[in-house]
C-alpha cells in the first residue's frame, strides 16, 4: 500500500514539474505567449503525450489542432497551415504556405 502511495506521489510531482517548466499565464489550461512582433497567442497540450497542441492566435481567435512533427531541436507542431516550434521557454509561429513569420522570440510575458 505504501509503495502505491509513493508511486502516485512521484507521478503527481513529475506532472506538476512538467507543467511548471512552461511558465506563462495559464487560464483554463491555456498558456499565453507574446512574440517580439507583438503577436500574441494562447496554446496548450491536448494530451499527456504532448503529441497535439491547441493553438489560438489572438488575431483570429480560431483554435487550431497541431500535430507533433519530427524536429532536430525542440518540439515542432503543425496542421499544414500553421507551424509552432517550441525550444526551451521560447517559440516561433509561422504560416507554412508563404513561410510568413507570425512571431519569433515568443514567450510568456
Amino acid at each position: 500500500m505504501r509503495g502505491r502511495v509513493l508511486i502516485l506521489g512521484l507521478l503527481g510531482a513529475a506532472l506538476l514539474a512538467g507543467c511548471a517548466g512552461r511558465g506563462g499565464q495559464q487560464t483554463g489550461g491555456w498558456t499565453h505567449w507574446v512574440c517580439d512582433s507583438k503577436a500574441a497567442f494562447d496554446w496548450r497540450y491536448v494530451d499527456r503525450s504532448q503529441s497535439i497542441v491547441d493553438l489560438k492566435l489572438e488575431s483570429d481567435g480560431l483554435i487550431r489542432h497541431l500535430n507533433r512533427e519530427p524536429a532536430t531541436d525542440g518540439q515542432s507542431y503543425t496542421d499544414g497551415l500553421v507551424a509552432f516550434h517550441i525550444r526551451g521557454d521560447q517559440g516561433l509561429v509561422y504560416w507554412i504556405a508563404g513561410n510568413d513569420l507570425i512571431g519569433r522570440g515568443c514567450r510568456a510575458p
